[in-house]
């Protein structure tokens, strides 16, 4: 059996939960085996997650799992685990996923490998499993020969499925021990994606002059559904907050469209953003080195470029 862990922050699934629900279904048919999801606390539409692959839902909706505690969750996943022979476990590779992986790994004596961008291949009785290394300049493959193995899914690296139908929620219940971690507040970013589950980012650096110039790559990000990033200059100059801050010292993050405005894409931003599918520059400086990564480059003053940009994108999406 294939259990997925399934995060639900404040009781709602995400984006990373279907993502990892598709990815275990994917990982199952390579076994052989079926794909059950697992979620903690109080869960809506928990469900829907078969829509996505999952032959059952478990819910072990104790009032402790409201507020996250990688000991109690890990004991509780792991309890789950044990119970249900699962031979693979997979968390989202979020913060949370992070958190409890590491645990899993040593309460079920389990291989793991974290930050996964691909499906695994068998052979024999071991998964081979591929994830970029060295900020994403290589690609090293794994194998994991243990009885039990443990998978991290990088966001945006499989694209969630409904293929199938809910199915009806069972309540379980799981044995965690007393946890060592009280929670006292969450404070949280509430109104877009996430930069980690965001399919389009709009990012912009140094070159913007001031925070006084946002409005238009705000525009740009609202014209596109997207979410909106800076460099790391720019969060250090509190020109924007730093839970936007990308690259190698702040969020590392796999859009499908990520588009740098005023930029210069210094080794450390490319760090953190080189695995996005399509990387679109805008840099009045056209030896920038942001440049030699873009998929697409437009090189002129961006406070010409990008209003021309939302004039167009407008356009366009009112004619379609």
């Amino acid at each position: 059996m294939v259990l997925v862990f399934a995060e639900s922050p404040r009781g709602n699934l995400k984006k990373a939960a279907f993502e990892a629900v598709t990815y275990g279904k994917k990982v199952a048919e390579l076994l052989g085996t079926d794909c059950v999801a697992l979620t903690l606390g109080t869960v809506k539409d928990a469900a829907e997650l078969g829509r996505y692959g999952a032959s059952r839902v478990l819910n072990a909706g104790d009032a402790s799992f409201e507020k996250f505690d990688s000991q109690s969750h890990a004991a509780a996943i792991a309890d789950v685990a044990k119970n249900n022979g699962a031979s693979v476990v997979i968390t989202s590779h979020t913060s949370t996923g992070k958190a409890v992986a590491g645990r899993l790994a040593i309460r079920l004596n389990a291989g793991l490998v974290s930050g996964v961008n691909s499906l695994p291949s068998v052979e024999g009785g071991a998964l081979r499993l591929k994830k970029s290394v060295f900020s994403g300049k290589a690609i090293a493959e794994y194998e994991i020969n243990s009885p039990v193995k443990i998978i991290s899914l990088m966001g945006n690296a499989v694209k969630p499925e409904a293929t199938g139908n809910p199915v009806s929620v069972e309540n379980i219940s799981v044995s965690t021990g007393a946890g060592r971690i009280r929670v006292k507040d969450v404070k949280t970013q509430e109104g877009r994606v996430p930069l980690p589950e965001a399919e389009i980012v709009v990012s912009a650096g140094r070159g913007m002059k001031g925070p006084e110039h946002w409005g238009i790559v705000e525009e740009l990000a609202e014209i596109l559904g997207a979410t909106t990033a800076c460099s790391r200059p720019v969060a250090d100059s509190h020109w924007r907050p730093h839970h936007e801050h990308v690259g190698q010292t702040g969020i590392a993050i796999r859009p499908n469209l990520y588009i740098a405005i005023g930029i210069s894409g210094a080794i450390q931003h490319l760090a953190g953003v080189n695995n996005s599918k399509v990387i679109v520059v805008v840099n009045k400086d056209p030896e920038a080195p942001f440049f030699k990564a873009a998929d697409y480059g437009v090189v002129g003053d961006l406070f010409e470029v990008v209003p021309r940009l939302n004039e167009a994108f407008k356009k366009f999406k009112a004619s379609n």
